[in-house]
């Protein structure tokens, strides 16, 4: 292992939303033994290119018959196990900034919500529910939009996550009535009985089945992180502290002091070139949801595979730009093995790599028992006090 102590000056963080390496050594308690995203795209996709993946040792780190390992990899690499009780967006991303979720969220995909909060909503918003199941966002459109456009009901569903969403046409039923309405679930949602992670405003376009299409005017209004991260540390140390992507709404904006919505995964890859172009001191912190909402969700292997390869054609123009005064870290939030069962996340390990240009050689480090590590490190390097009650330890300590 090659990584040597440094005090970049900027970090970027990117997360490619499920991109799990394999079932995690507690897997069959949450039901997914043998879940493995990385390895079994690879299996059903045998000619994927992923080059600069590849060559940074992702395919060093979790081996394959169909994934050449790369004989000098650039970069270092670790395998990372979570250590909180869950296996959700929420859960992986607080504990990669230090905190340690030990009760999962409340979560309602069996038999969606108790009759008790849809009658409260209902009468809060004045519209009827309709849905109110678990679904795919992009099928309940094709089963309920015509009807809510209609007749103006509101279409309420859940998935396997720990989230209330709620559909709304932006011609027909208005961005700021639905933003009403999600504002409303999100405070009846605060209750413990019903607490989810967050609602999400879905807004979509289309007047019929066939055309609907969600728009990137999507909302998460989430809970607050229950303490403070490493996001806060560094943002009262007065660093830059950037999100593209979703996680401004993951950390309810707490500890970011700039953001930027993004409108896919390849957006959101652009977004942070750019970014990498300008002068600033701190952290990047990138989510690219595409590759669970949109395929890992929905069973997708090969549009998942095509998303890693345009992933990896975005990765190299960024290497391109970073300096050797930057730190590049990729990783993982969760699984999504899209050729598994039913369409939930799947707990598994994720992947570490970690990368500058002022390195000599990549390597092999440690496997480590928490997702925490990144946001120690993150705070080591800038030399900054973890929060009270964070967890984690810095690859340099």
């Amino acid at each position: 292992m090659a990584v040597k102590r440094k005090a970049y000056k900027r970090i970027f963080l990117i997360v490619i939303d499920s991109l799990g390496i394999g079932a995690a050594k507690d897997a069959e308690q949450f039901g997914d033994a043998g879940a493995d995203t990385l390895g079994h795209i690879v299996e059903h996709v045998k000619d994927i290119q992923i080059p600069n993946l590849r060559k940074m040792g992702l395919a060093n780190l979790h081996p394959s018959q169909y994934l050449e390992k790369e004989k000098e990899p650039i970069a270092c690499y670790a395998k990372l196990h979570e250590k909180s009780c869950g296996k959700d967006t929420m859960t992986g991303h607080w504990e990669m900034m230090g905190l340690h979720i030990t009760a999962p969220f409340l979560t309602f995909t069996e038999h969606g919500f108790p009759e008790e909060l849809i009658e409260e909503l209902e009468k809060r918003c004045g519209r009827k529910i309709i849905g109110n199941k678990s679904a795919s966002g992009t099928e309940i459109l094709e089963e309920l939009a015509e009807e809510e456009i209609a007749t103006g009901h509101m279409i309420v569903y859940t998935s396997a996550d720990s989230v209330l969403q709620i559909c709304g046409n932006e011609e027909t039923f208005g961005l700021e009535e639905l933003y009403r309405c999600c504002e409303i679930a999100r405070e009846l949602t605060m209750r413990p009985e019903w607490k989810v992670g967050r609602v999400i405003a879905r807004p979509y376009t289309g007047m019929k089945k066939g055309e609907f299409k969600r728009t990137a005017n999507r909302h998460d209004y989430a809970l607050k992180p229950y303490g403070k991260t490493v996001l806060n540390a560094l943002e009262e140390a007065g660093y830059d502290v950037i999100s593209v992507g979703k996680i401004n709404d993951i950390f309810a904006g707490e500890g970011i002091t700039r953001a930027y919505k993004s409108q896919s995964s390849v957006h959101g890859m652009e977004q942070t070139i750019e970014i990498a172009k300008e002068k600033f001191s701190g952290l990047c912190f990138v989510n690219l949801v595409d590759f669970d909402a949109v395929w890992g969700h929905r069973r997708d292997v090969y549009g998942y595979a095509k998303e890693l390869e345009k992933f990896d054609r975005k990765l190299e123009e960024l290497l391109t730009v970073l300096t050797e005064e930057d730190l590049l870290m990729i990783t993982a939030d969760h699984g999504t093995d899209p050729t598994y069962k039913g369409t939930d996340h799947t707990r598994e390990d994720v992947p570490l790599l970690i990368y500058s240009k002022e390195m000599e050689k990549g390597g092999q480090m440690e496997e480590q028992e928490t997702f925490a590590v990144i946001g120690a490190t993150i705070a080591d390097n800038f030399d900054i006090k973890m929060p009270e009650g964070t967890i984690g330890r810095s690859i340099w300590q």
